[in-house]
């Protein structure tokens, strides 16, 4: 049996979206459309190829499995495999023994309803509960769902700061490295699933999926509620009593902070986006960071600042 590839039918790449696909599959469509192409034998055969792609590479399931199959034949090719040789009855679909019941299934395309003809590489891969009709071919509503393998679960730790920059890890699941694109923001216990890396399929079912837990290790700083980061800073009792600026250093960078007189022990200071980044946002949204000050006494105070400091305790108490 021959391998068709869908995606050169298309003329996509195997990255191509399912907004990509689309607009391929009408382009395609109008141009090799029967009406169009009447007597055109070669226009009838491009349109059927380009019907059988969409319906399968439009499906989410049928091109996961197909996808695999097409990683696993490519590797088998490379290796100097013949056709011949291929074990294609491991990924035959599980026929329903017969042709739709009760009406028309759905119909292959989203915009032309004529086409037909099924390839024996699509028939065998996806189960012969496909019938073919007047109209094209129709999908039987009533067919056994395709299995999947179990999914894997795995964990990996990051600090509070890659999950604030967004990090890149690297885990190996069977033998294989995968790669774990971690966004800026991520959440603490956040699941993470890569489809198609779990346990691999067998006979033609679809493989599991690789679930990934993040967990961010406590940072001994600074603390996470939410999107917003929470610091203490210390500063000494004259710029509390008097007022001034200081510098404090988040992930982001140095920022200055303006510490207003009079401060008290305990306050707490907004500094608006400056917090962790709101999780998938395009714009660049980030939380608050909240700066509790605390205020250092001074301490090892000769005998002529202790005497300023009974001066001012006297005037306090004369203004009192």
């Amino acid at each position: 049996m021959e391998f068709k590839d869908y995606y050169t039918s298309l003329g996509v790449a195997k990255t191509a979206s399912a907004e990509d696909i689309k607009k391929a599959y009408r382009r395609l469509a109008m141009k090799y459309h029967p009406d169009k192409n009447k007597d055109n034998n070669e226009a009838e055969s491009k349109f059927k190829d380009i019907n059988e792609a969409y319906e399968v590479l439009s499906d989410p399931e049928k091109r996961l499995k197909y996808d695999n199959l097409g990683s696993t034949y490519s590797r088998y090719r490379q290796t100097g495999g013949r056709d011949a040789d291929f074990n294609w009855n491991d990924w035959f679909g599980k026929p329903t023994g017969g042709r739709p019941h009760g009406g028309r299934g759905r119909t292959v395309g989203d915009f032309f309803s004529s086409g037909g003809g099924l390839s024996d590489f699509f028939e065998k891969i996806f189960g012969a509960d496909y019938a073919r009709s007047t109209g094209g071919f129709t999908v039987n509503s009533d067919r056994t769902p395709l299995t999947k393998a179990e999914d894997i679960q795995a964990s990996i730790d990051i600090t509070l700061e890659e999950a604030f920059k967004g990090a890149n890890k690297v885990i190996s699941i069977n033998n294989q490295k995968i790669d774990v694109r971690l966004r800026p923001g991520i959440a603490d216990g956040q699941v993470l699933k890569i489809s198609g890396k779990g346990n691999p399929g067998r006979n033609g079912e679809l493989p599991g999926d690789l679930l990934i837990k993040v967990n961010i290790i406590p940072h001994k700083r600074v603390i996470r509620k939410g999107d917003d980061l929470y610091v203490d800073l210390t500063v000494d009792l004259y710029t509390a009593v008097l007022g001034g600026t200081t510098k404090i250093s988040s992930f982001s960078g140095t920022t200055t902070l303006n510490i207003p007189p009079e401060t008290q022990p305990g306050k707490e200071i907004c500094v608006r986006h400056q917090g962790m980044p709101l999780y998938n946002s395009q714009s660049g949204v980030r939380g608050n960071l909240f700066v509790t000050i605390q205020v250092k006494i001074p301490h090892g105070l000769s005998d002529n600042e202790k005497a300023l400091f009974e001066e001012l305790k006297r005037v306090r108490k004369v203004v009192k």
